[in-house]
């Protein structure tokens, strides 16, 4: 078999089934590629979506249920049950597109060692796709990044896979990616590879999500910045002395309490307008640099 489309899933029940079948309706042979999904403790249907979509399956669909554990865990349950020569990574909320898999398979076959990077086009929508057509608009430096990237899954056993340690949102990803550059894995894109990424528009709602979610980044960005000090590292999570010295001062002046202010009420689910999409962008910011400073004061 020469690939496995890996992917983790938790609470997200409304995505799922469009996702899965997605990744059931691909253009390369069906015996020749399977799904391997982790249900990572997930509490809403999704447990139903799942049971569902065994009947649609079109391949080799297997299912791993596990207690939650965080994300490295599930990859790692998943890495574990993957039978591919090369395992695709996406997330719950991203559409593959019908080549998928095929166009991951052509550039193996031109680059058998080397990280794939597929495209990635952020969407709000499911319902309304944008053209599946890559540009620099689309661009991410990230050099492995779990939304559409793959790799031989000898080398990723290699490297040893994710490093569990990191529970909590951010830098899992990234992480192995660095362990990978450094074992001399070498990194091609591929733009026809393309997959959807939903990314709808933050309403009220969602502030507070946003500014917890910054917050346990910055808790991984630290764990990131112990195990590599380098430049890279640096530049990726923003931990260094003139923009903390930065954040600092703009909290020591009053800037989340004009955020929130600007952000206006929390306490009914709203739309966002322009202004107040870019506070709660900017809230979330502050928070992620308060608690850079929180650990680093610990």
């Amino acid at each position: 078999m020469r690939a496995t489309i890996q992917l983790c899933t938790y609470n997200r029940a409304h995505l799922l089934g469009r996702v899965l079948d997605a990744c059931f309706e691909q253009t390369h042979p069906d015996d020749d590629y399977e799904i391997v999904l982790v249900n990572d403790g997930s509490t809403d249907g999704t447990a139903e979506v799942i049971a569902a979509a065994r009947g649609r399956a079109t391949c080799a669909f297997t299912v791993v249920d596990q207690p939650n554990a965080g994300l490295a865990r599930a990859r790692n349950a998943g890495i574990a049950r993957a039978r591919g020569e090369r395992i695709i990574f996406i997330d719950d909320d991203v559409l593959v597109t019908p080549p998928f898999v095929a166009e991951h398979l052509r550039s193996d076959t031109a680059h058998p060692f080397a990280i794939v990077r597929g495209a990635v086009i952020n969407t709000e929508s499911f319902e309304r796709l944008p053209v599946p057509s890559w540009t620099l608009a689309n661009y991410s430096g990230n050099f492995f990044w779990t939304s559409n990237v793959s790799v031989p899954l000898p080398i990723l056993r290699r490297v040893g896979n994710f490093t569990e340690a990191f529970r909590e949102y951010g830098w899992e990803d990234i992480e192995l990616g660095l362990r990978l550059r450094y074992a001399g894995v070498r990194g091609v894109l591929n733009r026809f590879a393309v997959a959807f990424h939903h990314k709808p528009r933050p309403r009220s709602g969602n502030v507070a999500g946003m500014v917890r979610q910054a917050r346990a980044q910055a808790r991984t960005a630290i764990q990131l910045r112990e195990r590599y000090d380098t430049w890279r590292v640096v530049l990726a999570t923003g931990d260094d002395a003139l923009r903390r010295t930065y954040h600092r001062a703009r909290r020591m002046f009053g800037a989340v309490a004009r955020l929130e202010a600007r952000v206006g009420p929390l306490d009914r689910d709203r739309p966002l307008d322009a202004r107040e999409l870019a506070a709660a962008h900017a809230l979330a910011s502050e928070a992620y640099y308060a608690e850079l400073d929180a650990v680093a004061r610990v």
